[in-house]
């Protein structure tokens, strides 16, 4: 995850969920602070890197993560990933990177921010890199990640096919909610200022609930709504008793509730899902020194594999 500030629920829904579940089941986990892939939209304004990888780590263990089970470290840390990248640039087409979906889609939303630089075109093989130095089998990630993995694929399977056999050919894992939505309707994002983060409380929180689109078409309170096209709706179905789901979509289609009183209630059950994970980070606040100490300890286990990778691929390239 790139640290460009604190992670929101959508990170928690479609990937940090997935990550300690994997990690549960006994997996061999590495997690990571993306701080050089912060850089590819955010160069220019970096100061908050340092600040925000404490931020995101304290999110990762509060929701869940465990350094005793998953190694979690910081990118810039591991210099063999940037060795990685330069020689697999090498070899990636310049094709390949200009037909990503993403890097169109993310040129045209942030048209504040000039991204025609060679770093952000290339950044996919940046994170092809991170993939397959730790030889993964597996890779969590949420669907608009799909093109990206299968990027990584192709340039795994191109080392292989000129260099010889060292690298897996990893597959992605998605999660059961890959995707959601921002307050606004649109895919949430600290990019675009629509997130309810993980760290919002009380107050915070159940008011940018109060302000989330709801159904389009629903003008008036006596109009009957359609949940299956309001974005309150699909939140309900992750937050709410499967019980009260179905009695909110009926009720919506009635106009037995209204939209206030829907978000209202959607807050309540947010806050009350949340409230673990809140108390936690705020014990761990108050332990800034012990989660510097977990991160240092992730850099130096990431390291070892890291450079056992590099050894290969030299040798596997005669450098």
């Amino acid at each position: 995850m790139r640290p460009t500030g604190r992670l929101h629920l959508g990170n928690l829904q479609g990937a940090l969920k997935n990550w300690v579940n994997l990690q549960d089941a006994g997996n061999e986990c590495f997690y990571f602070v993306a701080d050089w892939h912060a850089l590819t939209s955010d160069y220019s304004t970096p100061d908050q890197i340092r600040e925000n990888t404490v931020e995101m780590v304290l999110d990762w263990l509060s929701a869940g993560l465990d350094p005793e089970k998953s190694t979690l470290f910081v990118q810039s840390a591991v210099k063999e990933h940037a060795e990685l990248y330069l020689l697999l640039g090498m070899i990636t087409p310049l094709s390949w990177l200009e037909r990503n979906p993403t890097y169109k889609e993310m040129k045209e939303e942030l048209i504040s921010k000039d991204l025609s630089t060679y770093g952000f075109l290339g950044y996919p093989v940046l994170q092809a890199g991170d993939i397959i130095i730790y030889r993964g089998h597996g890779v969590p990630v949420g669907v608009d990640q799909l093109p990206h993995i299968e990027l990584t694929r192709e340039i795994a399977r191109r080392f292989n096919f000129l260099y010889g056999e060292v690298f897996p050919i990893p597959e992605p894992l998605l999660t059961e909610v890959p995707k959601l939505m921002g307050i606004d309707g649109r895919k949430m994002s600290k990019s675009y200022g629509n997130s309810i983060y993980i760290s919002d409380e009380a107050e915070e929180l159940k008011g940018k609930v109060a302000a989330m689109f709801t159904d389009p078409q629903r003008m008036r309170r006596k109009d009957p709504g359609d949940p299956d096209i309001c974005n309150v709706y699909s939140f309900h179905q992750l937050y709410s008793p499967e019980e009260e789901t179905a009695q909110i979509n009926r009720e919506c289609r009635t106009a037995g509730i209204g939209c206030t009183d829907c978000k209202k209630l959607l807050g309540e059950k947010i806050l009350a899902a949340m409230s673990p994970i809140h108390e936690k980070r705020r014990q761990l606040s108050n332990r800034l020194d012990d989660v510097r100490q977990i991160i240092t300890q992730g850099n130096l286990k990431a390291s070892v594999v890291a450079r056992e990778t590099m050894e290969k691929v030299r040798d596997a390239m005669k450098i």
